[in-house]
């Protein structure tokens, strides 16, 4: 009797450690392939210090075809075009299709650049949303450091992930402060929250205070509740809102260097599918990661649709965290499970936070349990722990990841992190 074929789509963080997941629960009960639009696995987190140049982007790469060989799961690089979830297929960018009984969409976002113009790395700013963005931003950087000029950093209107943009700023102002150009280089900080330390997920303990404090010690200015209209050549167009959404300031702020989150969409083979997604192009699913409309579809990660934790004068989406998205993984693979053994899946994911925002001389780190207010746990902390705490945690996930294996890495560190700052977390 031929067992079920699982298929996951998109070789990111949630997508690859499914496969492997998957692979560890259900052994010889299924046939597993990843398909994803990349050979390569990069560790995104560490995409801030590639773009001041404190690591080398082969240095957070993981090939992936070796790996997947060696524990027996298919792997394709061909990325997909288009779901087929009626007919139960996949269409590939190299013309070819899967079939698939079980689909687990792991896409990630699709950077929406283009929805403000001039903006993006084909436009006037720069990214580190994926590491072959940073090498770039790392030679602009390189420029920068040469010729001093100011410096704009943030997230857009829309954006749901927005402690890399903390991160990178207090990261450039390290790395500036090192090369002694620091003084010749005024910063800004432009963010549609509503507040500093907002975070999209309407702050976590102190980090309103917390990270105030650390712009204010680092003469960082900050713009909030900011819409970005359009960005030129050497300027950026942004309108302060009030708590209406009216526009009551206009900035025209000039830059010699610019790096701002964009806005999340669902990727392009998943957008407009009726039941699937919604009208942003992410995945509709149940308390079970299942899709209502296609049962035998299932998403975890940044590709999925979660509501804002209350209404914002400018949209401001929620992050799915590491933790969180190891979270969703866990209760995929045990659903699948119980669903291959003909059984009605039970296990939800836990949707908590875990955060270490390395700033090079220091960081701010936060769990909040659950992510998404009121919490059992709501705690941030700052020192120079959180740096050191961050590199030695990129060092032991590449580790599992280019060894095939399966554990929760992002409840190990919480759970390292809280044990050492004395509080609970069960």
């Amino acid at each position: 009797m031929p067992v079920p074929k699982i298929v996951v789509l998109g070789a990111g963080l949630g997508g690859t450690i499914a496969a492997y997941e998957l692979r560890a629960k259900l052994r010889d009960r299924a046939e597993i392939e990843l398909v994803g639009n990349s050979e390569d696995y990069w560790f995104v987190p560490s995409n801030p210090w590639v773009a001041v140049g404190w690591r080398e982007p082969e240095a957070i790469r993981v090939h992936l075809p070796p790996v997947m060989k060696r524990h027996g799961i298919a792997f394709t690089a061909a990325g997909a075009t288009r779901v087929v979830p009626g007919e139960n297929r996949l269409e590939l960018g190299d013309g070819s299709t899967i079939d698939y009984d079980y689909l687990v969409i792991a896409t990630g976002p699709d950077l929406a650049f283009d929805e403000i113009p001039g903006f993006g790395p084909q436009g006037n700013t720069l990214s580190i949303c994926q590491t072959q963005h940073a090498a770039e931003t790392h030679r602009r950087f390189e420029e920068l450091c040469a010729n001093p000029r100011p410096i704009v950093v943030g997230a857009a209107q829309g954006a749901s992930c927005y402690g890399p943009a903390y991160e990178f700023a207090m990261i450039l102002d390290t790395e500036l402060k090192r090369r002694g150009v620091r003084d010749r280089v005024p910063m800004t900080f432009v963010t549609p929250e509503p507040y500093i330390g907002h975070l999209g997920l309407d702050g976590v303990g102190d980090t309103k205070g917390l990270l105030e404090s650390e712009m204010r010690d680092r003469h960082i200015k900050w713009i909030t509740n900011a819409k970005v209209i359009g960005v030129d050549a050497e300027v950026m167009h942004v309108e302060e809102v009030d708590e209406d959404g009216k526009t009551k300031r206009a900035h025209d702020i000039p830059f010699g260097f610019a790096m701002l989150l964009p806005a999340f969409r669902g990727v392009e083979a998943v957008r407009g599918i009726e039941g699937l997604s919604n009208p942003r192009g992410f995945i509709l699913i149940d308390k079970h990661q299942r899709n209502p409309a296609f049962p035998n579809i299932f998403a975890l990660g940044v590709c999925i649709a979660i509501p804002p934790v209350g209404p914002t004068p400018l949209p401001v989406g929620v992050p799915k965290t590491g933790f969180m998205i190891e979270s969703m993984v866990t209760a995929t693979v045990e659903n699948l499970g119980e669903i291959i053994d003909g059984k009605e899946p039970t296990h939800e994911a836990s949707w908590n936070a875990i955060c270490l925002a390395d700033f090079g001389d220091g960081g701010v780190a936060f769990i909040a349990k659950p992510q998404i207010p009121p919490r059992n746990t709501n705690w941030a902390a700052e020192g120079k722990w959180v740096h050191l705490a961050k590199v030695g945690f990129e060092k032991y996930f590449l580790r599992k990841i280019r060894r095939g294996e399966s554990e929760p890495f992002y409840e190990k560190l919480a759970l390292h992190v809280l044990g050492v700052k004395k509080l609970r977390f069960d």
